[in-house]
């Protein structure tokens, strides 16, 4: 499978067939997560209104996170393996999963004034977000500082792989150290524990986060192929213009 997707005429193909309906899936779920959430969900017993945050933060850290999973696969596929195309989606997908790591922090920030009276504290869960943060952004660092795009793309896959052991450190960070966070409320192993009026716009809210990270990283991933491209052409008339002897004719 991705011998086969390797051939970058072959995935715009496919990215081609899935582009429409994931970018017609993502605007119908948001729509209707952020109508169910901001409108027709009833307030927290204890937050208020300030729970409707959670419709935007849980999300926004589960898509950070496993983006980040996702990161980490295409930097092992790409160190081990030398697959183009996962160099192409490591560069595609870091700034997209920076964003949702970005938006994690700033939601918790204005979740967490309200709740705990400070926009932030170095509680076990923030820490290791902000690290995954980092983490984003020195990928994305390495694989454009540059001058060819080429001489990054080790060193980004190898960082993005160092910076899979920070993931399950978010993920269980609540459980190891007393933290001001709250515990997990979905994947549990006593069960989900959110109300089901709360739960469906969080769930159309996750499943729609999903669908619009996928649309963004192909459009990304898109964007980086036809500039290869170009370069390559590019590359190939100045061979073809440039005399047998190398001089300037």
């Amino acid at each position: 499978m991705f011998d086969y997707l390797a051939n970058p005429t072959r995935f715009m193909r496919l990215a081609d067939w899935l582009l429409r309906p994931l970018a017609l899936l993502a605007t119908g779920l948001l729509a209707a997560g952020l109508y169910y959430g901001l409108l027709a969900s009833p307030p927290d017993y204890q937050q208020g209104e300030t729970v409707r945050i959670m419709y935007v933060h849980v999300p926004a850290a589960w898509l950070a996170s496993l983006g980040y999973v996702a990161l980490g696969l295409c930097g092992l596929f790409y160190v081990v393996w030398r697959h183009p195309l996962a160099d192409v989606a490591l560069r595609a997908m870091a700034p997209v999963g920076a964003m949702f790591a970005f938006l994690t922090l700033v939601t918790g920030a204005f979740w967490g004034k309200p709740m705990w009276g400070a926009w932030w504290v170095w509680d076990a869960r923030l820490t290791s977000m902000l690290i995954l943060f980092f983490f984003y952004l020195g990928v994305i660092a390495l694989a454009n500082g540059f001058d060819q795009p080429e001489r990054g793309s080790r060193p980004a896959a190898l960082l993005a792989l160092v910076g899979m052991i920070n993931v399950p450190i978010v993920k269980f960070s609540v459980d190891w150290w007393n933290t001001l966070h709250q515990p997990a409320s979905l994947i549990r192993s006593g069960g989900v524990s959110i109300d089901p009026a709360m739960l469906t716009p969080l769930l159309l809210m996750l499943a729609g986060t999903h669908c619009y990270f996928a649309v963004i990283v192909i459009l990304r991933m898109k964007s980086i192929l036809a500039e290869r491209r170009i370069m390559t052409m590019q590359l190939r008339r100045a061979a073809t213009a440039m005399p047998p002897d190398g001089g300037t004719g």
